[in-house]
């Protein structure tokens, strides 16, 4: 690798997928203040809504993820709309 390209904070980092537990291990700039042991090792967690292990295109199952009620803000505000 070239020396001297990537930034001073270019680090690993654990991303947390929030909907389902799962993590895994990379490098990335993203400013966190969170720690989280990962394989005996602390490490800066940044923490994801939705990643590849959770989300319905790649596991092939359809699953609602609500992590802020929007589904349930929704589903009040437009309930009498449908049926007629």
């Amino acid at each position: 690798m070239k020396k001297g390209i990537h930034p001073e904070n270019y680090r690993e980092v654990i991303f947390k997928d929030m909907s389902n537990g799962d993590m895994f291990l990379s490098r990335s700039t993203a400013k966190t203040n969170d720690t989280e042991v990962f394989e005996g090792v602390e490490y800066p967690v940044v923490k994801l809504e939705i990643s590849s292990s959770s989300h319905p295109f790649y596991t092939g199952k359809a699953k609602l993820v609500d992590t802020a009620g929007r589904v349930d803000k929704f589903m009040t505000r437009y309930k009498g709309l449908g049926k007629k």
